[in-house]
């Protein structure tokens, strides 16, 4: 057993309590089922009286809040609400769209969405909405096991993007002691900083996270020795693959890695609604008390499906005042399970967390095929290096799916060929769709440490 390993048994069994608000994450299901439906009626009249830009979009689908009267009304009655739609109602209703839903003086704070889809999407908090993501937030990170004696380095950005924001004001809302580094750090240092600050846990992106673990090893740091015990990821698909998983603990000393929810995007922050749990093997829980989800047909927002079938994921805000999103389309795809959890939160669950995107989804010869899975058997195949990307072109009628990975290390010609031929077997039988592997020398991609971005798409190119 790994030191790590002991600190996080020693953290299971501590005299802390194990839930933040037991009331809350033990209710019995059909008594949160209650409360949430009060609070989707509660909003629905509230959107509709006070923000105009749903009043439009509800009158323009025919709907109205009274038509709901169970949540099975709620998912097949109320239209979604898309990125789309609001990246173009605040470009005609600068700066914050006509979804502000309250006065500009009631705002605590401006953010804003990464950008890496295009023009930054503004977010206007309300002080009573900023105050009130205390509790979930605090909640979140308790079950992920942070506890006020820890110091937390967080790796996430802090920039417009709330995410590092949020995480920082979750953690001192907790009391634990915060490292925020942020992504400027030079990654050495934050090397250092892992072992010689004594840091509990660190907060980052799947892609940095294995960063930071590969670095460590480079420059000789023994992260088994350190005080890290828990590693909790957000912002990318990776965090409840256990391919990925597995080599970010033990590049990280042996810690618990804990999936902060891929899915968790921009609109929904400050609310830290989805939180991986200790006692299982990735997956995430869901706050249905604070933050709604529902898995619908992925075809058809309106049609919801039964746990253990994979569909769309769509969220709502039960409680948030400013920019409320009611039945917002993440794009994302999961599957839900209700069965009971270990930990003895009654919190349904996604127990493969966030594993595609459906706007990133290739279709590749009729098969479906996503870039996490693609990088789950990269990780997971010996001799492949830190780097690879995905390029899909067409040739002629067919589209041709292609792996470029480095190597872990120089290789001869020889092993190259075998490299790329065993990373294409496993490639086929995981995806079932033949894949080319071109094998590079180590370093011949730059490095993607945040919101990495390895797909290359080239049919666009070409007008298809």
């Amino acid at each position: 057993m790994t030191a790590a390993e002991r600190r996080s048994v020693a953290r299971r069994e501590s005299e802390h309590p194990r839930f933040f608000n037991a009331e809350r994450e033990t209710m019995e299901p059909a008594r949160r089922e209650e409360i949430v439906l009060a609070r989707v009626r509660h909003q629905l009249t509230y959107v509709y009286e006070h923000v105009p830009f749903y009043r439009r979009h509800y009158d323009a689908h025919g709907f109205k809040p009274q038509d709901v009267a169970s949540l099975e009304d709620f998912t097949r009655k109320v239209p979604v609400v898309t990125k789309k739609q609001l990246v173009a109602d605040q470009a005609e209703h600068p700066p914050f769209g006509s979804y502000l839903g309250v006065e500009r003086s009631e705002l605590a704070r401006i953010q804003g969405s990464s950008g890496t889809s295009g023009r930054p999407t503004l977010y206007g908090i309300s002080t009573d909405d900023w105050q009130r993501s205390h509790e979930v937030s605090c909640m979140a990170l308790w079950s992920a096991g942070v506890r006020p004696d820890d110091v937390v380095q967080i790796s996430f950005p802090f920039s417009l993007f709330l995410g590092g924001w949020g995480l920082l004001q979750a953690c001192e809302a907790l009391g634990a002691c915060v490292l925020p580094v942020g992504s400027l750090v030079p990654t050495d240092q934050q090397v250092r900083f892992l072992a010689d600050v004594g840091v509990d846990v660190l907060v980052a992106t799947p892609s940095y996270a294995l960063h930071l673990g590969r670095r460590a090893a480079e420059l000789g740091v023994d992260l088994d020795g350190s005080q890290l015990g828990v590693v909790i990821v957000a912002g990318e698909p990776g965090g409840s693959v256990p391919a990925i998983r597995q080599s970010m603990s033990e590049l990280l000393g042996g810690a618990d890695v804990i999936d902060l929810g891929a899915g968790s995007s921009s609109e929904l922050y400050p609310f830290y609604a989805n939180v991986g749990c200790r006692h299982t093997d990735g997956g995430v829980h869901l706050i249905q008390d604070e933050n709604f989800t529902e898995i619908v047909a992925k075809d058809d927002p309106n049609e919801p499906v039964a746990p253990g079938t994979s569909g769309g994921v769509v969220a709502t805000h039960l409680w948030r005042r400013s920019q409320p999103m009611i039945r917002f389309w993440l794009g994302d795809e999961g599957v839900l399970d209700d069965a009971p959890c270990a930990c003895g939160r009654t919190y349904p669950r996604l127990p493969k967390g966030v594993y595609g995107r459906l706007d990133d989804m290739l279709l590749i010869r009729g098969a479906n095929v996503y870039p996490s899975a693609i990088d789950a058997v990269v990780r997971e195949t010996p001799g492949t290096g830190p780097e690879y990307r995905i390029v899909v072109e067409r040739r002629g009628e067919l589209d041709e799916l292609r792996v470029e990975v480095e190597s872990e290390a120089p290789l001869a010609a020889e092993d190259a060929s075998g490299l790329g031929a065993e990373l294409g077997r496993r490639l086929k039988e995981a995806l079932s769709v033949r894949v080319d592997v071109a094998v590079k020398e180590p370093g011949s991609f730059e490095t993607q440490v945040f919101k990495a971005r390895r797909v290359v798409d080239r049919r666009a190119a070409v007008g298809s």
